[in-house]
C-alpha cells in the first residue's frame, strides 16, 4: 500500500462491537447456537502477563491480546479472546496456548493474593477475639481458614478459574498450511506415546474458509464475503451481486485493511458510503499498477545483475565493485554470480 494505515487498530475497532463479536463466536465455536448474548458482553483486560522462575533467574512475560471480552453466565463468566493473524504463524498453537495460560496464571495469582490478604486479616482477628484464658471465641469459626495443602498451593480445594476461549482469525490470502494443534508441532512419536502427550488445539478461522459459515450479522457476512472473493479475484461475481450496493465507510476501511487496498481504505477514511462496483474497479486498477511496477522493478534488478556479472567475468569490474554498485555484501554478490554462472 502507498500509505501507512494502522490496520490492526481498524480490525480491533470492528470487532469491539458486541453484536459482531457475539456472532463470530456463536457461528464459529458454537455451530450457530446463540449462546453468547451481545447485551451480556463487556470489555476485559487485554494484557496478560506473568513471571516464570528458572535456574538463571526470573523471566517476565507480557503480552497484549487483540480483543478480549467476558460474558456472564449466572454469577460467573467466560473470557473470550480474539487474535488477528495476517501472516501464517508456524508456532501459532504454542502462542495461543501461552496467551491462554497467561490468562489462567493471572487469575490464579489474583486468587492466591486474595487468600494471602484474608489469611493475614484472619490472624489479626483471631488475636483480638481470643480470651485471656486461651479459649477461642466462637466468632473465630467464621474466620478464614485453609489446609496445609491449600496454603502451599495458594489455591483452595473449592477455588475455580474462569474458562478462556480464543479464536485465531487468519486474514491471509494464502491457505493456512501451518499447525493447528500443539501435537502438529511435535516430532513424530513412537507408537503408544502420542496418547500420553497432552494436546492443545486452537479455534482457527481462515478468511478464505468463511464461506462455509452463515453469519447472522450483516456486517460480518459482508466483510468476510467481499474480502474472500477479492482474494479469489471473483470481481465479476462481486460486481453483479453488489452493483447497487453502497459500501458503508466503516466496512470499507475493514475490507481495505484485510485486502491491503489503499483505495478501499481511503473510502473508509473519507467517512462516506461508496459504490461497491467503483471500489472494485479501482482495486483492480491499483493491483494492476502495483503488479506492473513490481514486474518492472524485478526486471530492472535482474538486468542490472546480469550486466554487472558480465563485466566481472570480463575482468572490467572486480567482485567488490559489483557488490558495492548493487549495495550488497561481497558474500551476497558471490551468491548472485553463482546463480548466473549456473544458468550460463
Amino acid at each position: 500500500m502507498d500509505r501507512k494505515y494502522n490496520t490492526d487498530t481498524i480490525l480491533k475497532e470492528f470487532w469491539r462491537d458486541n453484536h459482531r463479536f457475539a456472532d463470530l463466536f456463536n457461528t464459529v465455536v458454537f455451530q450457530g447456537k446463540q449462546l453468547i448474548k451481545p447485551e451480556d458482553l463487556e470489555e476485559a483486560d487485554t494484557e496478560v502477563s506473568g513471571t516464570l522462575e528458572g535456574k538463571e533467574g526470573i523471566y517476565a512475560l507480557s503480552r497484549m491480546r487483540d480483543v478480549v471480552k467476558k460474558t456472564a453466565f449466572g454469577a460467573e463468566f467466560v473470557i473470550l479472546g480474539l487474535e488477528h493473524q495476517k501472516n501464517i504463524h508456524y508456532a501459532m498453537p504454542l502462542r495461543t496456548m501461552l496467551y491462554d495460560s497467561l490468562g489462567y496464571l493471572k487469575e490464579y495469582r489474583e486468587i492466591s493474593a486474595d487468600r494471602k490478604r484474608r489469611r493475614k486479616k484472619g490472624k489479626k482477628s483471631k488475636k483480638s477475639l481470643s480470651k485471656d484464658d486461651g479459649n477461642v471465641n466462637p466468632a473465630e469459626e467464621r474466620l478464614f481458614t485453609e489446609t496445609k495443602e491449600e496454603f502451599l498451593s495458594g489455591f483452595g480445594k473449592d477455588d475455580k478459574l474462569h474458562p478462556i476461549i480464543t479464536i485465531v482469525l487468519y486474514y491471509g490470502e494464502k491457505p493456512w498450511d501451518g499447525p493447528r494443534t500443539l501435537k502438529d508441532m511435535l516430532f513424530l512419536m513412537p507408537e503408544g506415546f502420542e496418547a500420553a502427550v497432552p494436546d492443545y488445539g486452537m479455534n482457527l478461522l481462515e478468511i478464505l474458509d468463511t464461506g462455509k459459515f452463515h453469519f447472522r450479522n450483516a456486517d460480518v457476512e459482508m466483510v468476510f464475503e467481499i474480502s474472500r472473493e477479492i482474494f479469489r479475484k471473483n470481481f465479476k461475481e462481486l460486481s453483479r451481486k453488489y452493483q447497487n450496493t453502497k459500501l458503508p465507510s466503516e466496512l470499507a476501511g475493514v475490507i481495505g485493511a484485510i485486502t491491503e487496498s489503499t483505495f478501499i481504505l481511503e473510502c473508509g477514511e473519507k467517512g462516506e458510503d461508496w459504490n461497491m462496483c467503483r471500489a472494485l474497479e479501482e482495486y483492480q486498477e491499483q493491483a494492476r499498477r502495483e503488479g506492473l511496477q513490481e514486474g518492472l522493478q524485478e526486471g530492472f534488478q535482474t538486468g542490472q545483475e546480469k550486466t554487472l556479472y558480465a563485466l566481472t567475468e570480463k575482468g572490467i569490474l572486480s567482485p567488490e565493485q559489483a557488490a558495492k554498485m548493487l549495495g550488497i555484501s561481497l558474500e551476497e554478490w558471490e551468491g548472485t554470480a553463482e546463480k548466473y554462472r549456473n544458468h550460463a
